[in-house]
């Protein structure tokens, strides 16, 4: 797929502004076939400033044309395509120019689909895929190789599974959705009852299921547990990375977005329209308001009640000295007894 300059401006609602050496209308007409960074683009290739740190890229670029903000224009010496947010016009474009294949074409002749499966028009699946009995495929669902569907699961219009995921019986997958490889939707939920005066645990069965909403997006390896009784649920608009495991019974709100090998425990819910950044650790049984937002490497141990910005993970320093803050911070007990006896003299007095 390839566009003019002038078509990408009208996608982006963009100004298009030529430099005065250049021919306005040949430039306008210039075909643009791929994106690439400042300093790697050439021509035919379109370009973007988000970051001010790159900014000096812009007089040397080879690239045809750059995004950029109306601030950034008299920096650029190529053609501009201004407007007032660079990076969503990059998201346009590279939606315009993706070159992914698809997962698949057609119904291969190695898929083992069960008897009444439902399956509507322009369905793809790919080889060696299982699909069990009482499967409901919407139509456009495109599903890629060795995948597993499991008994009575629904998956709805359009949505696209990548290579090699478990999808476990009775999960309901909304319209529009993404799913990367090796993920694994509704698999058992950790529930076990110990066994009293032994060593041994007693394996309770997860009878809840897994409910993934409309336009949900969910990373490679990401692993979402089926509730106990009640179903486990990822809202609408959810965006998941890589690696991240939601334990039995979870509710993800609306719009949420959750950075790669996160882990929220089970019984949680999160609130809407937060964002939850990498190796951050939700307890269980807790709730946490909309629009929170945690950073890397958070222990959220307890309810969060207030929207903000909350921290934990400790920044990595010379390793001196962090043995130095450790051998400190095992002293904070018996420091903080001799602070309290001062306190009491110094009341005294």
């Amino acid at each position: 797929m390839t566009y003019t300059l002038a078509e990408i401006a009208i996608k982006l609602d963009a100004k298009l502004i030529v430099p005065d050496a250049l021919d306005e209308q040949k430039e306008a007409q210039s075909t643009i076939t791929s994106l690439a960074t400042l300093a790697n683009a050439s021509t035919g290739q379109i370009s973007f400033l988000a970051n001010s740190k790159y900014k000096q890229q812009l007089s040397s670029t080879k690239a045809s044309a750059v995004i950029v903000s109306p601030d950034a224009v008299e920096d650029c010496q190529v053609s501009a395509l201004v407007m007032s947010n660079p990076y969503m016009g990059y998201a346009i474009v590279a939606q315009l120019l993706d070159s992914t294949p698809k997962v698949s074409c057609g119904i291969h002749p190695s898929a083992v689909i069960a008897e009444g499966v439902s399956i509507g028009e322009n369905v793809s699946v790919g080889a060696n895929t299982v699909i069990e009995s009482g499967v409901q495929l919407a139509d456009n669902v495109s599903i890629g190789a060795g995948c597993f569907i499991g008994q009575a699961v629904k998956i709805g219009e359009s949505t696209t599974l990548w290579a090699n995921i478990t999808i476990y019986h009775r999960v309901e997958i909304g319209h529009h959705c993404l799913i990367q490889a090796n993920t694994v939707l509704g698999s058992d939920g950790f529930g076990y009852a110990p066994v009293p005066g032994e060593y041994k645990w007693h394996k309770i069965p997860q009878l809840g299921s897994v409910i993934i909403g409309n336009h949900v997006e969910i990373g490679a390896s990401t692993t979402i547990d089926r509730g106990a009784l009640d179903n486990t649920e990822i809202k609408d608009g959810v965006i998941l990375d890589n690696q991240i495991q939601i334990a039995h019974n979870a509710i993800i709100g609306e719009n949420t977005a959750i950075a790669g090998c996160s882990v929220i425990a089970g019984s949680t819910v999160i609130g809407k329209n937060c964002t939850i950044a990498g190796l951050v650790a939700v307890n269980g049984h807790i709730t946490i308001a909309d629009n929170t937002v945690f950073t890397g490497m958070s222990m959220v141990t307890k309810s969060i009640t207030q929207a903000g910005v909350y921290s934990s993970g400790t920044p990595v320093v010379a390793n001196k000295e962090w043995h130095k803050t450790n051998a400190r911070i095992k002293r904070l007990d018996s420091l903080t007894k001799r602070v309290k006896e001062l306190e009491k003299l110094l009341a005294k007095n």
